[in-house]
């Protein structure tokens, strides 16, 4: 009798432990008892949606095609602010979408780091921007620019990448680059990047419970603003549109990201090659010094093995330095005209 007893307190443990390691199913936008469809949207080939916002001249009279990738815990209307005037006079059509999982398109079942490039390149396709395009991405959507790179090349004019997510795992990072790297992060971002990357079924359960510090990212701590941060995030923070973000579940958007983002990785992009090198185009990097979010070290430390890559460091500027004044207009210029 008392090992009956015991095999099913086992059973019931286990079965805890299981609920608990399980992220509650997506609220998926139009569903029955899900968010309403208020966004355009377009359909994708294995059925998902991708919603999608569009700003700057009509496409049809744009002479630039710009697709802006938005970062962590972002969406659509998270896009860079390039100013009306500058997009009229060099003619830029700004192409803006919410990524699977967040806002109002639907999650990947099984996102990766190939799989948004292929997304992006159709979407493209779907809105009939031509066979190629600009692309821009910011934090996470930064580090996406490198997959892009890498799976859809043919498609590209140009490239921005700014303030990129790094994977700590890459291969071709020095120990030392990406150590320095690794202490730069708070204890508690140390632990839910670890838990990505090595133990990606346990995210949604370590960013979720109480017993531990979970991502001081997720949290919007203070501690990771540098000074010029804490001054832009009185306008990225308050956000009117914030709780559309999450809507569809934080496991899908925000756990997702880290799983892939952090996640491994059969190539670096150390390995990358010049998609340019008949100089129809350049890849710029972008960094804020004081980035206490995404330390700079990585982007240095690419910007040197990829002599390709044109760098821009940003000495007193934070990771929220796209937001700022005149930035968007200083970047696009820099992107479509080549100006420093």
């Amino acid at each position: 009798m008392a090992w009956k007893l015991s095999f099913a307190l086992f059973v019931f443990l286990a079965a805890l432990l299981y609920k608990q390691l399980q992220p509650p199913a997506p609220r998926i936008v139009g569903s029955p008892g899900g968010p309403p469809v208020t966004a355009s949207r377009t359909k994708l080939k294995d059925g998902r949606h991708l919603a999608y916002l569009e700003s700057g001249v009509p496409k049809e009279k744009a002479k630039y095609k710009i697709i802006f990738v938005h970062g962590f815990d972002s969406c659509r209307y998270d896009a860079l602010q390039v100013s009306p005037e500058l997009a009229q006079e060099l003619g830029i059509y700004l192409l803006s979408f919410d990524r699977p999982g967040y806002g109002e398109s639907d999650p990947d079942p099984a996102p990766s780091e190939k799989s948004i490039a292929l997304d992006i390149e159709e979407l493209a396709d779907n809105l009939q921007l031509g066979p190629k395009f600009h692309l821009i991405g910011f934090s996470m959507g930064g580090e996406i620019m490198w997959s892009c790179l890498k799976h859809i090349p043919h498609r590209l004019s140009g490239v921005a990448v700014l303030g990129p997510v790094g994977n700590y795992w890459w291969s071709g990072l020095p120990s030392n680059v990406s150590w320095d790297a690794w202490y730069q992060q708070l204890p508690r971002d140390q632990w839910a990047v670890w838990v990505s990357h090595h133990l990606p079924w346990l995210t949604y359960w370590w960013n979720t419970q109480k017993l531990f510090p979970a991502s001081s990212v997720i949290a919007y701590n203070p501690a990771l603003l540098s000074e010029e941060d804490a001054k832009l995030m009185e306008k990225f923070g308050m956000r009117t549109y914030m709780a559309m973000i999450r809507q569809q579940g934080e496991y899908y958007c925000l756990h997702r990201d880290m799983m892939v983002g952090f996640g491994k990785w059969g190539w670096s992009p150390l390995d990358l090659k010049d998609p340019f090198a008949g100089g129809e185009g350049k890849v710029h990097l972008w960094h804020g010094a004081e980035d206490l979010i995404v330390p700079v070290i990585l982007s240095r430390y690419i910007s040197e093995r990829l002599p390709w890559v044109v760098y821009h460091e940003l000495p007193k500027s934070g990771h929220l330095f796209p937001v700022a004044q005149e930035m968007a207009d200083a970047i696009v210029k820099s992107l479509l005209l080549g100006e420093q």
